[in-house]
Protein backbone atom coordinates (compact mmCIF):
# COMPACT_ATOMS: atom_id res chain seq x y z
CA UNK A 1 0.00 0.00 0.00
CA UNK A 2 1.19 3.74 -0.52
CA UNK A 3 2.20 5.71 2.14
CA UNK A 4 0.47 9.04 2.26
CA UNK A 5 1.50 12.56 4.20
CA UNK A 6 -0.84 15.23 3.35
CA UNK A 7 0.70 19.15 3.65
CA UNK A 8 -1.22 22.15 3.43
CA UNK A 9 0.93 25.56 4.24
CA UNK A 10 -0.23 28.80 5.67
CA UNK A 11 -3.74 30.14 4.75
CA UNK A 12 -5.30 32.82 5.52
CA UNK A 13 -9.21 33.48 5.03
CA UNK A 14 -10.14 36.94 3.53
CA UNK A 15 -13.69 38.93 3.61
CA UNK A 16 -15.32 38.64 0.19
CA UNK A 17 -16.53 41.13 -1.70
CA UNK A 18 -18.68 40.83 -5.27
CA UNK A 19 -16.83 40.41 -8.38
CA UNK A 20 -18.09 41.55 -11.90
CA UNK A 21 -19.91 38.45 -11.86
CA UNK A 22 -21.41 38.08 -8.35
CA UNK A 23 -20.70 35.70 -5.50
CA UNK A 24 -19.24 31.86 -5.70
CA UNK A 25 -20.50 29.65 -2.88
CA UNK A 26 -19.46 26.09 -2.50
CA UNK A 27 -22.67 24.19 -1.86
CA UNK A 28 -22.76 19.91 -0.81
CA UNK A 29 -26.25 18.64 -2.36
CA UNK A 30 -28.26 15.20 -0.99
CA UNK A 31 -27.50 12.09 -2.95
CA UNK A 32 -30.59 12.82 -5.58
CA UNK A 33 -30.51 16.76 -5.46
CA UNK A 34 -29.77 18.18 -9.07
CA UNK A 35 -26.82 20.76 -9.38
CA UNK A 36 -28.62 22.43 -11.70
CA UNK A 37 -32.31 23.43 -9.86
CA UNK A 38 -30.65 24.23 -7.21
CA UNK A 39 -28.39 26.98 -8.68
CA UNK A 40 -31.21 28.18 -10.16
CA UNK A 41 -33.16 28.64 -6.48
CA UNK A 42 -29.89 30.88 -6.35
CA UNK A 43 -30.47 32.83 -9.05
CA UNK A 44 -27.01 31.53 -10.41
CA UNK A 45 -25.42 28.87 -12.43
CA UNK A 46 -23.13 25.66 -11.72
CA UNK A 47 -19.41 26.80 -12.31
CA UNK A 48 -17.21 23.28 -11.39
CA UNK A 49 -17.45 20.42 -9.01
CA UNK A 50 -15.24 17.96 -7.28
CA UNK A 51 -15.38 14.12 -8.93
CA UNK A 52 -16.54 11.87 -6.88
CA UNK A 53 -18.53 14.38 -4.84
CA UNK A 54 -21.93 15.77 -4.22
CA UNK A 55 -19.91 19.42 -3.85
CA UNK A 56 -20.34 21.92 -6.46
CA UNK A 57 -19.67 25.49 -7.41
CA UNK A 58 -22.28 28.15 -7.65
CA UNK A 59 -21.93 31.44 -8.77
CA UNK A 60 -25.06 33.50 -7.30
CA UNK A 61 -25.68 37.39 -7.27
CA UNK A 62 -26.00 37.40 -3.64
CA UNK A 63 -25.06 35.35 -0.85
CA UNK A 64 -27.36 32.94 -0.01
CA UNK A 65 -28.14 32.61 3.72
CA UNK A 66 -25.60 29.93 4.97
CA UNK A 67 -27.46 27.04 5.56
CA UNK A 68 -28.82 23.49 4.77
CA UNK A 69 -31.52 23.75 3.00
CA UNK A 70 -33.39 20.28 3.09
CA UNK A 71 -36.40 20.98 0.72
CA UNK A 72 -33.87 21.89 -2.51
CA UNK A 73 -31.88 18.91 -1.51
CA UNK A 74 -28.94 21.02 0.01
CA UNK A 75 -26.81 20.03 2.90
CA UNK A 76 -24.37 22.17 3.43
CA UNK A 77 -23.54 26.54 1.91
CA UNK A 78 -20.00 27.34 2.33
CA UNK A 79 -18.53 31.27 1.09
CA UNK A 80 -15.76 30.69 -1.66
CA UNK A 81 -13.19 32.47 0.73
CA UNK A 82 -10.30 33.87 -1.16
CA UNK A 83 -6.55 32.70 0.86
CA UNK A 84 -3.64 33.98 0.26
CA UNK A 85 0.48 32.43 1.23
CA UNK A 86 2.15 34.84 2.93
CA UNK A 87 5.84 34.18 2.63
CA UNK A 88 8.33 35.71 3.95
CA UNK A 89 11.67 35.95 1.95
CA UNK A 90 14.85 38.02 2.79
CA UNK A 91 15.73 39.50 -0.15
CA UNK A 92 19.64 39.32 0.18
CA UNK A 93 20.84 38.08 -2.87
CA UNK A 94 22.38 34.98 -4.66
CA UNK A 95 23.75 32.37 -2.89
CA UNK A 96 27.16 31.54 -3.89
CA UNK A 97 27.91 27.73 -3.59
CA UNK A 98 29.49 25.53 -5.64
CA UNK A 99 28.44 23.98 -8.99
CA UNK A 100 30.28 20.80 -8.28
CA UNK A 101 28.73 20.34 -4.58
CA UNK A 102 25.27 18.30 -3.47
CA UNK A 103 22.33 19.62 -4.37
CA UNK A 104 21.13 18.98 -0.85
CA UNK A 105 23.54 21.54 0.68
CA UNK A 106 21.78 22.93 2.92
CA UNK A 107 20.14 20.01 4.61
CA UNK A 108 23.57 20.58 6.84
CA UNK A 109 22.20 23.96 8.13
CA UNK A 110 21.52 24.66 11.92
CA UNK A 111 18.08 24.30 12.07
CA UNK A 112 18.47 20.29 10.20
CA UNK A 113 20.89 19.76 12.99
CA UNK A 114 18.76 21.02 15.77
CA UNK A 115 16.07 18.64 14.95
CA UNK A 116 18.38 16.32 14.76
CA UNK A 117 17.25 15.01 10.98
CA UNK A 118 20.63 14.01 9.70
CA UNK A 119 21.21 11.57 12.79
CA UNK A 120 17.59 10.50 11.80
CA UNK A 121 18.63 9.26 8.42
CA UNK A 122 20.04 5.90 10.02
CA UNK A 123 16.62 4.98 10.54
CA UNK A 124 14.43 6.45 7.84
CA UNK A 125 14.63 8.51 4.66
CA UNK A 126 11.01 8.42 4.21
CA UNK A 127 11.24 6.15 1.28
CA UNK A 128 7.13 5.03 -0.07
CA UNK A 129 5.68 7.42 1.33
CA UNK A 130 4.21 10.43 -0.81
CA UNK A 131 3.93 14.03 0.44
CA UNK A 132 1.09 16.17 -1.08
CA UNK A 133 2.25 19.74 -0.97
CA UNK A 134 -0.34 22.38 -1.98
CA UNK A 135 1.16 25.25 -2.71
CA UNK A 136 2.73 27.86 -5.25
CA UNK A 137 4.06 26.64 -8.61
CA UNK A 138 7.45 24.37 -8.29
CA UNK A 139 10.91 24.96 -10.29
CA UNK A 140 10.75 21.29 -11.54
CA UNK A 141 14.36 21.46 -13.12
CA UNK A 142 16.08 22.78 -9.86
CA UNK A 143 18.98 20.84 -8.82
CA UNK A 144 17.68 20.27 -5.08
CA UNK A 145 14.08 18.73 -6.75
CA UNK A 146 15.66 17.04 -9.30
CA UNK A 147 14.08 12.97 -8.39
CA UNK A 148 12.01 14.04 -5.81
CA UNK A 149 9.14 15.33 -6.96
CA UNK A 150 6.41 13.04 -8.90
CA UNK A 151 3.79 14.16 -11.10
CA UNK A 152 1.40 17.20 -9.79
CA UNK A 153 -1.66 18.96 -10.83
CA UNK A 154 -1.85 22.87 -11.96
CA UNK A 155 -5.06 23.79 -10.64
CA UNK A 156 -4.39 27.68 -11.21
CA UNK A 157 -4.49 27.64 -15.02
CA UNK A 158 -7.91 25.59 -15.10
CA UNK A 159 -9.43 27.70 -12.48
CA UNK A 160 -12.66 29.37 -13.51
CA UNK A 161 -12.68 33.15 -12.51
CA UNK A 162 -14.80 32.79 -8.92
CA UNK A 163 -15.84 36.60 -9.25
CA UNK A 164 -14.47 37.11 -5.57
CA UNK A 165 -12.12 39.84 -5.24
CA UNK A 166 -10.04 40.78 -2.42
CA UNK A 167 -9.70 44.54 -1.68
CA UNK A 168 -5.95 45.07 -2.45
CA UNK A 169 -5.91 49.11 -2.18
CA UNK A 170 -4.33 48.19 1.23
CA UNK A 171 -0.56 47.29 1.51
CA UNK A 172 0.34 44.27 0.18
CA UNK A 173 -0.18 40.60 1.91
CA UNK A 174 3.55 40.56 2.81
CA UNK A 175 3.33 42.13 6.14
CA UNK A 176 5.94 44.68 6.63
CA UNK A 177 3.99 46.94 8.95
CA UNK A 178 6.65 45.89 11.39
CA UNK A 179 10.45 45.76 11.39
CA UNK A 180 11.84 43.10 8.89
CA UNK A 181 11.81 39.60 10.14
CA UNK A 182 15.37 39.76 9.55
CA UNK A 183 17.23 40.90 12.42
CA UNK A 184 19.86 42.89 10.78
CA UNK A 185 20.78 44.93 14.35
CA UNK A 186 23.27 42.41 14.96
CA UNK A 187 25.73 40.87 12.68
CA UNK A 188 25.25 37.65 9.55
CA UNK A 189 21.78 36.42 9.94
CA UNK A 190 22.91 32.99 10.68
CA UNK A 191 23.41 32.14 14.50
CA UNK A 192 27.68 31.91 14.17
CA UNK A 193 27.88 30.62 17.28
CA UNK A 194 27.51 27.08 15.85
CA UNK A 195 30.34 26.36 13.34
CA UNK A 196 29.11 27.69 10.34
CA UNK A 197 27.75 25.00 7.80
CA UNK A 198 28.56 27.76 4.87
CA UNK A 199 32.40 27.73 4.04
CA UNK A 200 33.06 31.86 4.37
CA UNK A 201 36.80 31.70 3.86
CA UNK A 202 36.16 32.41 -0.16
CA UNK A 203 34.33 35.40 -1.23
CA UNK A 204 30.80 36.14 0.53
CA UNK A 205 28.18 33.28 -0.36
CA UNK A 206 25.47 36.16 -0.51
CA UNK A 207 26.04 37.86 -3.57
CA UNK A 208 24.96 41.47 -3.31
CA UNK A 209 26.47 42.84 -6.19
CA UNK A 210 23.53 43.12 -8.20
CA UNK A 211 20.13 43.75 -7.60
CA UNK A 212 18.16 41.66 -5.51
CA UNK A 213 17.49 38.40 -7.65
CA UNK A 214 14.17 38.17 -5.54
CA UNK A 215 10.81 39.04 -7.66
CA UNK A 216 9.39 41.58 -5.80
CA UNK A 217 6.43 41.67 -7.64
CA UNK A 218 5.22 37.95 -7.44
CA UNK A 219 6.70 37.12 -3.86
CA UNK A 220 4.77 34.52 -3.23
CA UNK A 221 6.43 32.66 -6.63
CA UNK A 222 9.38 30.80 -4.92
CA UNK A 223 7.19 29.22 -2.01
CA UNK A 224 6.56 26.04 -3.36
CA UNK A 225 10.22 25.18 -4.53
CA UNK A 226 11.61 26.41 -1.22
CA UNK A 227 9.17 24.17 0.83
CA UNK A 228 9.19 21.09 -1.64
CA UNK A 229 12.95 21.30 -1.44
CA UNK A 230 12.73 21.44 2.71
CA UNK A 231 11.12 18.34 2.76
CA UNK A 232 13.31 16.82 0.47
CA UNK A 233 16.18 17.75 2.50
CA UNK A 234 14.55 15.51 5.89
CA UNK A 235 12.97 13.07 4.19
CA UNK A 236 14.96 12.42 0.66
CA UNK A 237 14.02 9.05 -0.62
CA UNK A 238 9.98 10.26 0.26
CA UNK A 239 8.65 11.54 -3.14
CA UNK A 240 6.63 14.82 -3.39
CA UNK A 241 3.09 15.51 -5.54
CA UNK A 242 2.86 19.33 -6.37
CA UNK A 243 -0.30 20.19 -6.35
CA UNK A 244 -0.74 24.50 -7.46
CA UNK A 245 -3.55 25.61 -5.87
CA UNK A 246 -2.12 29.90 -5.11
CA UNK A 247 -0.97 31.62 -8.19
CA UNK A 248 2.04 34.26 -8.20
CA UNK A 249 0.61 36.47 -6.21
CA UNK A 250 -0.31 34.20 -3.64
CA UNK A 251 -4.09 33.98 -3.97
CA UNK A 252 -6.39 31.22 -3.97
CA UNK A 253 -10.05 30.22 -3.50
CA UNK A 254 -11.36 27.34 -0.73
CA UNK A 255 -12.82 25.33 -3.35
CA UNK A 256 -9.46 25.31 -5.72
CA UNK A 257 -7.85 23.65 -2.33
CA UNK A 258 -10.71 21.56 -1.48
CA UNK A 259 -10.50 20.18 -5.62
CA UNK A 260 -6.82 19.32 -4.64
CA UNK A 261 -7.17 17.33 -1.31
CA UNK A 262 -9.57 15.31 -3.24
CA UNK A 263 -7.26 14.60 -5.78
CA UNK A 264 -4.41 13.95 -3.79
CA UNK A 265 -6.65 11.59 -1.73
CA UNK A 266 -7.13 9.96 -4.66
CA UNK A 267 -3.78 9.41 -6.43
CA UNK A 268 -2.31 8.35 -3.24
CA UNK A 269 -0.80 11.43 -1.87
CA UNK A 270 -1.41 13.16 1.41
CA UNK A 271 -3.18 16.25 1.57
CA UNK A 272 -4.30 18.90 3.85
CA UNK A 273 -8.00 20.35 3.08
CA UNK A 274 -9.87 23.59 4.26
CA UNK A 275 -13.30 21.90 4.86
CA UNK A 276 -13.64 19.61 7.92
CA UNK A 277 -15.23 17.06 5.77
CA UNK A 278 -12.36 16.83 3.73
CA UNK A 279 -9.89 16.37 6.37
CA UNK A 280 -12.33 13.48 7.73
CA UNK A 281 -11.85 11.95 4.84
CA UNK A 282 -7.99 12.12 4.38
CA UNK A 283 -7.63 11.16 7.82
CA UNK A 284 -10.01 8.58 7.64
CA UNK A 285 -7.91 7.68 4.53
CA UNK A 286 -4.85 6.65 6.62
CA UNK A 287 -3.65 10.19 5.14
CA UNK A 288 -1.38 12.52 8.03
CA UNK A 289 -2.66 16.06 7.67
CA UNK A 290 0.08 19.13 8.36
CA UNK A 291 -0.73 22.81 8.39
CA UNK A 292 0.99 25.93 9.91
CA UNK A 293 -0.70 27.60 12.93
CA UNK A 294 -0.08 31.30 10.39
CA UNK A 295 2.19 34.36 10.75
CA UNK A 296 0.28 36.74 12.83
CA UNK A 297 1.70 36.14 16.52
CA UNK A 298 -2.02 35.82 17.57
CA UNK A 299 -3.37 33.11 19.93
CA UNK A 300 -6.56 32.98 17.16
CA UNK A 301 -7.48 29.78 15.85
CA UNK A 302 -6.16 29.57 11.84
CA UNK A 303 -7.98 26.91 9.89
CA UNK A 304 -7.57 24.20 8.13
CA UNK A 305 -4.79 24.32 11.61
CA UNK A 306 -7.17 24.22 13.75
CA UNK A 307 -9.32 21.45 13.16
CA UNK A 308 -9.32 18.36 14.95
CA UNK A 309 -6.44 15.58 14.22
CA UNK A 310 -5.09 18.13 12.02
CA UNK A 311 -0.71 18.27 13.24
CA UNK A 312 -0.44 22.19 13.64
CA UNK A 313 3.02 23.60 13.47
CA UNK A 314 4.12 27.23 15.07
CA UNK A 315 7.50 28.22 14.23
CA UNK A 316 10.44 28.73 16.62
CA UNK A 317 14.35 30.05 15.91
CA UNK A 318 17.61 28.60 16.56
CA UNK A 319 17.20 28.90 20.21
CA UNK A 320 13.58 26.93 20.68
CA UNK A 321 12.32 30.36 21.26
CA UNK A 322 8.55 31.24 19.63
CA UNK A 323 9.33 33.14 16.15
CA UNK A 324 8.08 37.01 16.58
CA UNK A 325 5.73 36.65 14.18
CA UNK A 326 4.17 32.47 15.01
CA UNK A 327 1.00 31.97 16.11
CA UNK A 328 0.54 30.10 19.64
CA UNK A 329 -2.50 28.89 21.47
CA UNK A 330 -4.64 25.72 22.28
CA UNK A 331 -4.16 24.95 18.53
CA UNK A 332 -0.57 24.41 18.28
CA UNK A 333 0.22 20.79 17.80
CA UNK A 334 4.32 21.25 17.79
CA UNK A 335 6.90 24.01 16.82
CA UNK A 336 9.45 23.46 14.42
CA UNK A 337 12.35 25.71 13.00
CA UNK A 338 10.79 28.32 10.83
CA UNK A 339 13.39 31.55 11.04
CA UNK A 340 16.08 32.19 8.36
CA UNK A 341 15.94 28.79 6.83
CA UNK A 342 17.99 28.53 3.78
CA UNK A 343 16.37 26.04 0.90
CA UNK A 344 15.84 25.82 -2.97
CA UNK A 345 14.84 29.20 -5.02
CA UNK A 346 13.56 29.21 -8.51
CA UNK A 347 16.18 29.24 -11.36
CA UNK A 348 18.72 26.99 -9.54
CA UNK A 349 18.76 29.36 -7.00
CA UNK A 350 19.09 29.33 -3.04
CA UNK A 351 17.23 31.68 -0.98
CA UNK A 352 16.52 32.15 3.15
CA UNK A 353 13.27 32.55 4.44
CA UNK A 354 11.03 32.73 7.77
CA UNK A 355 7.03 31.51 8.13
CA UNK A 356 5.36 28.50 9.74
CA UNK A 357 4.99 27.47 6.58
CA UNK A 358 8.52 26.53 6.39
CA UNK A 359 8.07 24.63 9.77
CA UNK A 360 5.35 22.99 8.30
CA UNK A 361 7.87 21.61 5.67
CA UNK A 362 10.40 20.22 8.33
CA UNK A 363 7.18 18.59 10.15
CA UNK A 364 5.80 17.28 7.08
CA UNK A 365 9.83 15.67 6.55
CA UNK A 366 9.86 14.55 9.82
CA UNK A 367 6.23 12.78 9.44
CA UNK A 368 7.11 11.10 5.81
CA UNK A 369 10.04 9.63 7.76
CA UNK A 370 7.46 8.21 10.62
CA UNK A 371 4.92 7.40 8.02
CA UNK A 372 8.06 5.13 6.03
CA UNK A 373 8.83 2.85 9.62
CA UNK A 374 5.18 2.87 10.87
CA UNK A 375 1.92 3.20 8.62
CA UNK A 376 -0.12 4.38 11.87
CA UNK A 377 0.51 6.17 14.77
CA UNK A 378 2.27 8.89 12.78
CA UNK A 379 1.01 12.08 14.79
CA UNK A 380 1.60 10.82 18.14
CA UNK A 381 5.02 9.82 17.43
CA UNK A 382 5.56 13.35 16.30
CA UNK A 383 4.10 14.52 19.95
CA UNK A 384 6.61 11.85 21.65
CA UNK A 385 9.63 13.21 20.45
CA UNK A 386 9.17 16.55 20.50
CA UNK A 387 11.27 18.65 22.84
CA UNK A 388 9.23 20.95 25.39
CA UNK A 389 9.75 24.52 24.76
CA UNK A 390 7.99 25.91 27.67
CA UNK A 391 10.77 27.38 29.89
CA UNK A 392 12.28 29.39 26.88
CA UNK A 393 9.24 30.67 26.19
CA UNK A 394 7.54 32.10 29.45
CA UNK A 395 5.34 34.07 28.14
CA UNK A 396 3.89 31.18 26.05
CA UNK A 397 3.63 28.49 28.28
CA UNK A 398 1.31 25.89 26.96
CA UNK A 399 0.63 27.48 23.97
CA UNK A 400 3.19 26.08 21.65
CA UNK A 401 1.93 22.53 22.04
CA UNK A 402 4.28 19.67 22.82
CA UNK A 403 6.82 21.75 21.60
CA UNK A 404 10.04 21.50 19.11
CA UNK A 405 9.80 18.28 16.86
CA UNK A 406 13.18 15.84 16.95
CA UNK A 407 13.00 13.89 14.37
CA UNK A 408 15.93 11.00 16.01
CA UNK A 409 13.56 10.82 18.96
CA UNK A 410 10.28 10.81 17.66
CA UNK A 411 11.69 7.77 15.05
CA UNK A 412 13.20 5.88 18.40
CA UNK A 413 9.47 6.45 20.14
CA UNK A 414 8.20 4.08 17.80
CA UNK A 415 10.49 1.23 18.91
Amino acid sequence: MRKLLILLLVLAATQLSAGPNGYTVIVELQPNARSQTVAAAFGGTVVDSIEGTSVYLLRVPALPVLRSNPALGVQSVESNNVVRLRPRFGALGVLNTPSSGPAEWYAGQPAMKLIRADQAMAYSKGRGVVVADLNSRVDYAHQALIGHLTGGYDFVSGRTSNGNTLDQSSAGFLDQSSAGFLDQSSAGFLDQSTASFLDQSSAGFLDQSTASFLDSSNPASGHGTFCAALIAAVAPESMIMPLRVFDDAGYADTFSIAKATRYAVRNGAQVINVFPQAIAFATASGVTVVASAGNDNSAAAQYPAAYGGVISAAATDLTDKKASFSNYGSTIYVTAPGVNLISAYPGGRYAMGSGTSFSTALVSGEAALLHSVRWTGTRTAVANGAINVDAKNPNYAGQLGFGRIDAMRSLQSLN
